[in-house]
């Protein structure tokens, strides 16, 4: 959890003075650009902590190797909680953690920083859905990418059908309540869905990760590459400009906005999607509400699906 780590590395500042990058991330066992990350975030929430180049050089807390908690402004340790807060709700590790931190500090500030720990909260769970909890196959995973040790993942396919393999596991996103891994196999780096890995049980091999690799960075490449395939046809509709935005929420990024208005009123989009079928069945619940101009398949399946609901429900009292 990031809020343990983001208070591990103050608490280890406070003791120290001045760490780099690579000693913090021997500490926590993570990446040194997550080690660095987490710094850039702790400096960005108000926290003193500052980079000092050169030979020698590191993060240090403002003051040096003497700076305790009590160093910390009332603002400052409002913001450290502000930041850290939404995580410890859930997780009992960061609410520990937390609890620890509270007592760290000046007496006047600590009911300033508990109130701003509780100002935000984290609800997972959409409109209308079951509570979600973050499955226990992350938890056995993000062990394996914090202590580097390959993972033999019984994995089911898109077909269901199961394969085994060897895994160099680098790093674990949540992409709107999905899980990935990405890891290296003997093919170069892939993506699992963790809800189809079946099994997953760690071995003793250590498991190696190249020098450059940033999941950031590596994410960012499978976004787009999944992208590009989910906007394979696009076609151009107009639609009344004031329902531009909820067109928009349907296509998310691939809503394109050519003409906001003309003079009746409507605007001229580009949407995308896979197929035609998937943009067609989109679009049929809008009915007259929405005119697509071209391509000729998008067109073709709205005319297939219309005269497919009027068959089903004509006549229908």
């Amino acid at each position: 959890m990031r809020a343990d780590r983001l208070i591990a590395a103050l608490l280890l500042m406070q003791s120290r003075g001045r760490v780099t990058a690579a000693e913090l991330a021997a500490e926590l066992e993570v990446s040194v650009a997550t080690a660095r990350r987490d710094l850039e975030a702790l400096s960005a929430a108000g926290i003193p902590v500052y980079p000092q180049p050169g030979r020698g050089g590191g993060w240090s807390l403002l003051g040096g190797a003497r700076t305790d908690l009590s160093g910390l402004s009332a603002t400052e340790a409002q913001a450290l909680f502000l930041l850290v807060g939404p995580a410890a709700a859930i997780s009992e590790e960061a609410k520990a953690a937390l609890r620890k931190l509270v007592r760290a500090l000046p007496r006047p500030f600590r009911a300033d920083a508990e109130a701003a720990a509780s100002a935000t909260m984290i609800d997972p769970t959409r409109w209308g859905e079951r509570d979600r909890r973050r499955p226990e196959m992350v938890d056995r995973l993000q062990a394996a990418v914090v202590h580097r040790r390959k993972v033999r993942l019984t994995y089911a396919g898109r077909t269901r059908e199961q394969t085994e393999r060897l895994v160099d596991p680098w790093g674990l996103v949540d992409k709107d309540e999905v899980w990935y891994l990405l890891a290296g196999t003997e093919r170069g780096q892939r993506t699992f869905r963790v809800d189809r890995i079946v099994e997953a049980e760690p071995t003793g091999e250590p498991a190696e990760r190249p020098d450059d690799f940033t999941l950031a960075a590596a994410w960012q490449e499978v976004v787009g590459e999944v992208e590009q395939r989910r906007s394979r046809t696009w076609a151009t509709v107009v639609i009344e400009t004031r329902f531009v935005p909820v067109l928009r929420d349907h296509f998310g990024r691939h809503c394109q906005v050519e003409h906001e208005r003309d003079e009746h009123g409507r605007a001229r989009v580009r949407v995308g999607a896979p197929t035609p079928l998937d943009i067609a069945r989109q679009l049929a619940g809008w009915g007259a509400l929405v005119e697509v101009l071209e391509p000729a398949p998008v067109r073709l399946e709205l005319a297939r699906i219309g005269t497919e609901l009027a068959a089903r429900y004509a006549g229908t009292p």
